[in-house]
């Protein structure tokens, strides 16, 4: 299976009807492929829509995403300025962001924005959305391409935001976390708890109720 697909069907399950999610760019952009049809959710893109939609026809120049991919629209959906953009945000009023990460911590400390010495364009609106939203999913991958755990005990890379992190979800487990750290809640179809254990860097606990992740909207 393939590692995105994965992530984006079982983060899909997060989502809730009348919701308002803000999808970063990468893996989350998959997320809505995967929604139930019963539940209903409106996208919010930092860029200033609300209401974004998959792409219908020929891309219009000036819609796209945050990620400055082409999208479509849906009806009764608004474009605004960075202003009200980031009111939205730091209002308060995005239920549910999910982005991606570079390292995660046991502390759900997050860092996604750069890697030392490498030019990056900037933060972007990840520190607003981590701290500004209801809650907050990190869509990534379990390890690095060189095999390295991306959970770890203390993030190595400059933070996004500290302490933010509300749920992990990879190709390999998914995480919650508490007042007491992180919980392994969940691990994907023919890995392992000690699988889990050998590619993870942090200390977590594991859940009485461990149990397999539902990935059955992969085969529709």
């Amino acid at each position: 299976m393939d590692a995105k697909q994965v992530i984006a069907c079982r983060v899909a399950q997060e989502m809730q009807d009348g919701f308002v999610v803000n999808l970063g760019i990468g893996t989350p952009t998959l997320v809505p492929r995967y929604v139930s049809p019963d539940v209903h959710v409106t996208l919010q893109s930092e860029n200033g829509f609300l209401g974004m939609g998959p792409l219908v026809g020929e891309p219009e120049a000036n819609v796209v995403n945050a990620g400055g991919q082409p999208c479509g629209m849906l009806p009764g959906a608004s474009t605004f300025d960075s202003a009200m953009s980031f009111a939205l945000i730091r209002g308060g009023h995005v239920d549910l962001t999910v982005l991606g990460g570079l390292e995660v911590d046991q502390d759900g400390n997050l860092a996604n924005w750069m890697v030392p010495g490498k030019m990056v364009p900037g933060m972007g609106g990840a520190m607003d959305l981590v701290t500004g939203a209801r809650r907050v999913i990190v869509a990534m991958e379990h390890c690095t391409r060189k095999g390295e755990a991306k959970i770890l005990q203390r993030c190595s890379l400059p933070l996004t935001a500290c302490g933010c992190v509300d749920m992990i979800v990879t190709e390999m487990a998914v995480f919650s976390r508490d007042e007491n750290g992180l919980v392994l809640e969940e691990t994907a179809p023919g890995v392992s708890a000690e699988d889990v254990r050998r590619c993870t860097g942090a200390d977590y606990r594991v859940s009485p109720k461990l149990r397999e992740m539902d990935l059955a909207a992969l085969a529709a």
